[in-house]
């Protein structure tokens, strides 16, 4: 028989824990809410100040998208960044989102007037550069990734736009919408379709544009819905009836803007969800009998499909019913299969086999031949960090007593042509009295031994 005692000590101690509990809920309910932290008036009078593309705003646009443009031809994403940082492009879609939420219709037109304001400046300047550029786009990696639009972009534009919206509103304000500019990336689709303009490539201009409308419309709809359950003050009409067509007309723009942000949302969700499909399949069905899949190719533009490339022994009905049995248990039907054999005959050697594995293969390993010598590059100029500066610096006081000072820099040549890098080592020392100009080279000489490196330039600074 237990204890009395016991069960009272079992009682206090749920008693405790849900003590805990409760201060725990208190404290969650504290840290998130955000009264007190929210300013919709000056919010509003910000968003409302900042969709005007004129005088300094419409440079600095034009002059962000050049080096955005820049950084997408040379696939430099630090430069894209800087240009994200910079352009002033996040207040005509922050004016549209508002004007919708406090049916304020004039605002909506101004937002949208300065909104395609904005896309012409951009469009006109990367295209102009593109048009120009003497830069090759050997492997333009940075500007596929802008005609290509997933799921992921819808998700990063709606939370991006919600952390922007709350930026606006509350009263102190931090560092928040530089990184929504950054992570919305507004500006790299724009400057993608430029290209696209420039070099008559229709598939770029029209999937760079797909994606700055994704993007434009999430970021809209974040902030509509931020300012309805903000609750900022509608505009009042004198006139009812005038108030009663502005809310239709606000009403109707809201569903046509909704239900093409719905239909993209779950177009780019039916496409992750296939190219996963596809992609698994692909990964665990290499080979059926003496036919193998050695590349693979997925399309989306009349339904989703994916396209097998086959090489091997000749492929019978069997061989087609099995893949197709095994493509099914990974949720793809026979129709969503193209099968390209490329199989060959008995007649067929192993050379001209391999010949036709890796004339599929040539683009691929292109591309990685071209990242291994970035890599290497950047590899080259990252030796220089193992240099001994005080052992070198003792080792030329020691030749040369006059040193008195020894700086060391390591950086990069960069060639404008071809935009290589080659490390590059200076070295400049402070003499009293002056270094004789025999000596001067002699040091120059054994420097480039001792630090095994011709790219090596040496100067004399007098104290």
């Amino acid at each position: 028989m237990s204890h009395p005692s016991a069960g009272k000590r079992f009682i206090f101690a749920e008693k405790e824990q849900m003590g805990i509990l409760k201060d725990i809920g208190t404290q969650i309910r504290y840290t998130v809410n955000l009264s007190g932290y929210i300013d919709t008036e000056s919010a509003e009078k910000a968003i409302r100040s900042n969709i005007y593309f004129r005088g300094p705003n419409a440079w600095i646009l034009a002059i962000a998208t050049i080096i955005a443009s820049v950084g997408l031809n040379v696939n430099s994403i630090p430069v894209v960044i800087g240009a994200m940082l910079i352009s002033p492009l996040m207040g005509p879609i922050f004016g549209t989102g508002l004007g919708l939420g406090v049916n304020d219709m004039e605002l909506v037109k101004a937002s949208g007037k300065n909104l395609l304001i904005m896309m012409t400046i951009s469009l006109a300047a990367s295209f102009l550069y593109f048009l120009i550029t003497p830069l090759s786009l050997s492997n333009p990696t940075e500007l596929l990734a802008r005609t290509n639009p997933t799921i992921y972009d819808v998700l990063i534009a709606l939370f991006g736009g919600f952390a922007g919206i709350l930026e606006q509103c509350r009263k102190e304000k931090g560092t928040v919408f530089s990184g929504v500019a950054i992570a919305t990336a507004l500006m790299p689709p724009l400057c993608t379709a430029g290209f696209g303009l420039a070099s008559g490539n229709l598939s770029y201009f029209i999937g760079a544009l797909y994606l700055f409308t994704i993007n434009c419309l999430f970021i809209m709809l974040a902030t509509y819905v931020s300012v309805k359950y903000f609750r900022f003050r509608k505009v009042e009409y004198e006139d009812q009836l005038t108030g009663r067509k502005t809310q239709r007309i606000s009403t109707l723009l809201i569903i046509l803007f909704i239900i093409p942000s719905i239909w993209s949302a779950v177009t780019l969700i039916s496409h992750n969800n296939f190219e996963d499909k596809a992609t698994s399949f692909v990964e665990h069905s290499k080979a059926y009998n003496k036919s193998i899949i050695y590349d693979y190719k997925i399309d989306h533009s009349d339904g989703s499909k994916i396209e097998l490339f086959f090489t091997g022994e000749p492929m019978n009905e069997m061989t087609e019913e099995a893949i197709y049995q095994a493509a099914a248990t990974y949720g793809l039907t026979q129709e969503q299969i193209l099968i390209n054999d490329h199989t060959v005959t008995e007649n067929t050697n192993d050379l001209e086999l391999i010949k036709g594995i890796y004339d599929r293969m040539d683009t691929e390993v292109g591309k990685r031949d071209e990242e291994i010598r970035r890599l290497q590059e950047e590899l080259l100029v990252a030796k220089g960090n193992d240099i001994p500066y005080i052992q070198l610096t003792r080792e030329i006081i020691n030749m040369y007593p006059s040193v008195k000072h020894v700086f060391i820099g390591q950086g990069a040549n960069v060639s404008a042509d071809s935009l290589k890098l080659s490390p590059h080592i200076s070295v400049t020392v402070t003499c009293s009295p002056a270094m004789p100009s025999e000596d001067s080279l002699r040091l120059g000489e054994w420097l480039k031994v001792r630090l095994d490196t011709q790219d090596l330039s040496l100067y004399q600074a007098e104290e």
